[in-house]
């Protein structure tokens, strides 16, 4: 009778598994939209408004973190004006972000990073690094590829199926030894957005490179801040820029052939460096 009931329980427990599984899997695939920007479809999980709310909400917080914002009016004005000119310059301007520029005060990391719907972050330790307005074009050009391509919220619904099939497998394997099942769910669930997170990067280096170019910076000039940045870690821990970011050789190769790709007869002489 004892071994009745377990079974009946043990098919109720993979029936509910299976039940949420398939609703994560659903709800992640319903959610396809093209970027026109990049030619490709994503599946995300926030409108373009939705993720300026999110962003305008969180910024306050993640200048907090870092010290909040530098006291060098000049210094902010420069990363602004920056910004700015990639912006109106490029298709960035043309999408329905609110863009802005922020130099945060934190002199000891070293990096740059962005939040959906424009708003993007450069430390003052990695400014100090820089050493002209192309490099600080191509780290912000970076950074506003993130942005247009819409990674944080193709990351976004990524974690929520994540969640999800991860849930699942706990319910599936609950009292039958499944605890390591369940791990194992997870730690693959990890493994396969952190290979989103490198293909993101080595994406936003190539919108990097366009943007940069149509904004009248050579784009050699992100070439030089990978070098710039792998001598910012000496040899010991990298920047927190490199900590989820592909091999810096590879990173470097795909960024010249980016290049090449743009200016096949070589990059005019005419942009700025």
């Amino acid at each position: 009778m004892a071994f009745r009931s377990q079974r009946r329980s043990s098919k109720l427990r993979l029936l509910i598994a299976l039940a949420i599984a398939a609703f994560a899997v659903i709800s992640y695939f319903g959610k396809k939209d093209f970027n026109e920007l990049t030619g490709e479809t994503q599946y995300v999980d926030l409108s373009p408004e939705q993720e300026v709310a999110l962003g305008l909400h969180a910024a306050p917080q993640m200048a907090q973190q870092h010290g909040g914002l530098h006291p060098d009016e000049r210094a902010r004005a420069l990363v602004d004006r920056i910004g700015k000119r990639l912006v109106a310059q490029t298709a960035a301007g043309s999408t329905p972000y609110q863009w802005q520029f922020h130099l945060l005060a934190d002199e000891k990391t070293v990096n740059a990073f962005a939040l959906p719907g424009g708003q993007v972050f450069l430390t003052a330790a990695l400014l100090s690094r820089l050493e002209s307005e192309g490099q600080v074009a191509a780290v912000l050009g970076h950074e506003i590829g993130h942005v247009v391509a819409r990674h944080g919220a193709e990351h976004m619904a990524k974690a929520k199926l994540t969640q999800g099939l991860t849930g699942a497998a706990v319910m599936a394997t609950v009292e039958s030894g499944g605890r390591g099942s369940a791990a194992v769910a997870a730690m693959i669930g990890r493994l396969v957005n952190m290979k989103y997170g490198r293909d993101d990067e080595l994406e936003s280096d190539r919108l990097g490179v366009r943007f940069t170019a149509k904004a009248g910076y050579d784009p050699r000039s992100m070439l030089r801040v990978m070098e710039i940045l792998d001598a910012a870690g000496d040899g010991a821990r990298p920047p927190e820029f490199y900590s989820t970011h592909p091999n810096p050789a590879r990173r470097i190769e795909r960024i010249k052939q980016a290049i090449s790709t743009l200016f096949p007869n070589g990059v005019p002489g005419s942009l700025e460096s």
